[in-house]
């Protein structure tokens, strides 16, 4: 223990470089309660009338050592939770959603500070880890749950940002890992158990109170199915908000703005936004041999995008930029029809019925936060998760059709949030929202600034070309 007038005047200048830094970090997070840490902090760098390295004077050395691990072991973990929460994190591109803006095995920076970072959400989590450990099983804590703060931060989103976000559909899931998307999932299920042992509805002749039934009843037929087998489909299991899987994808919409799809084009207010450069659509290719490795890597086409549909006939669907289709063409020996694919998924809202495609979607206004709306049965579907899952409030349906919110008659709704409408540049091959519909902000984690590396998949190490060299700590720009 060290008396105060024993404290050298470098201890004290570090201590007080330290305790400017802290004092700093508490005004910019707004959290008065750290101010509890400043004599542990002071006594730490100074007096050290707490023995913090008791450890040291133990004579047996093998517990010498193994606690000289733990000391260096803790004291890492907590400097990485901080950095990850606060700071920036690693992030690496899984899929082609994103092709050619960003490569699958791009390393991303991403900027916790650029939005601002979230207050810890679920604190009880093991650093570097998502929702599981490597081996399996929950890496976190489900309580205690702490309600959403965001810090404020330099910048705000930007229309055609590269933004890193929480699935926001990953609030539910099952365990086997082929299911994507829970509720995708159990809407299928239901939909065909239903078809298949009662009858099939024409949905666009049932007023939007008959589609809801109809829809409650596929949803509730396949959420027992799931249920009923969890040998095929695993357990269900529900995930806080801020260990739900991190997504990216490129924000197209603002809070207020209405947007529109029209023949693969986005509009927002009634306007087109400049397209990526590198967009991707899908189309139907007949192969009359396989497309050789040296003009595939001159269409910068991935062997995840070469995903075959009729291999018996060499038929193919390939998503391809307008720069790859025109190569393609040039050459007719490899492929001789090339047609734009159109597809028509089970696309948000769910339970409603819109006959909208991936390329033609819309309009639908994306709610900004104290904006009010007019709620009718009609246009629920499109709100009721926000109203129901992202802003906790309890929802009901009566037969008649009137909307009860916490238990009150309610025929408007102003929403507490901001959201977002997030796409991929892969237009035909992104889960987006599309799919799954609005990103609430709370759901925001942050902004890619740059690629720290990158690794070709489709290449073994020691062969050229595994890591990209060329894209080695390059910005992530509105448009790459």
């Amino acid at each position: 223990m060290n008396k105060i007038g024993d404290v050298t005047k470098k201890q004290w200048i570090k201590a007080a470089a330290i305790l400017a830094l802290y004092i700093l970090f508490l005004i910019w997070v707004k959290s008065w309660l750290g101010i509890i840490v400043i004599p542990f902090l002071l006594d730490a760098f100074t007096t050290r009338i707490i023995k913090w390295d008791w450890w040291k004077s133990l004579k047996n050395k093998t517990l010498y050592q193994i606690m000289g691990w733990v000391d260096a072991i803790v004291f890492a973990l907590v400097a990485v939770y901080f950095v990850n929460i606060f700071l920036f994190q690693n992030y690496v591109i899984p899929s082609s959603s994103l092709e050619k803006s960003l490569l699958i095995g791009d390393h991303l920076y991403v900027s916790k500070v650029a939005y601002g970072p979230r207050k810890p959400m679920t604190p009880l989590t093991m650093p570097l880890t998502q929702n599981t450990f490597p081996g399996g099983g929950k890496s976190y804590f489900d309580k205690p749950q702490w309600p959403y703060e965001r810090i404020k931060g330099f910048r705000n989103i930007t229309q055609n940002e590269i933004v890193v976000f929480n699935y926001p559909s990953g609030d539910t899931i099952v365990t086997n890992p082929q299911v994507i998307d829970y509720y995708t999932q159990v809407y299928h299920l239901g939909k065909d158990a239903f078809e298949r042992h009662y009858r099939k509805y024409d949905t666009d002749s049932l007023t939007a109170l008959q589609q809801r039934r109809i829809f409650d009843m596929y949803y509730s037929l396949g959420r027992k199915l799931v249920q009923d087998n969890e040998n095929i489909y695993g357990k269900i299991m529900t995930r806080p908000v801020d260990r739900r899987e991190n997504y990216v994808k490129r924000c197209v919409g603002l809070p207020g703005q209405t947007l529109e799809i029209k023949d693969g084009i986005v509009y927002t207010d009634g306007a087109a936004i400049k397209q990526p450069d590198a967009v991707q659509a899908n189309y139907i290719v007949r192969l009359l041999r396989p497309i050789p490795e040296s003009l595939r890597e001159k269409m910068d086409l991935s062997l995840d995008g070469l995903s075959a549909s009729d291999n018996h006939k060499g038929i193919v669907e390939i998503p391809l930029t307008s720069q790859a289709k025109a190569i393609l063409e040039q050459n007719p020996g490899i492929a001789d029809t090339i047609i734009l694919s159109k597809r028509q998924d089970w696309l948000f809202p769910m339970n409603m019925n819109t006959n909208w495609t991936v390329d033609d979607y819309g309009p639908i206004w994306i709610p900004a936060k104290g904006a009010t709306i007019q709620l009718s049965i009609e246009n629920l579907p499109l709100y009721e998760r926000i109203i129901k899952v992202y802003e906790s409030n309890d929802l009901k349906v009566e037969r008649d059709g009137t909307i009860l919110i916490n238990g009150q008659r309610s025929s408007s709704y102003t929403f507490k949030m901001d959201y977002y409408w997030m796409m991929g540049d892969n237009r035909h091959n992104s889960a987006d929202s599309r799919y799954w519909g609005f990103v609430p902000e709370d759901h925001i984690v942050g902004r890619p600034v740059f690629i720290w590396l990158s690794l070709n998949q489709d290449k073994n190490w020691g062969q050229k070309g595994k890591i990209r060299w060329n894209r080695m700590f390059r910005a992530v720009k509105k448009y790459n």
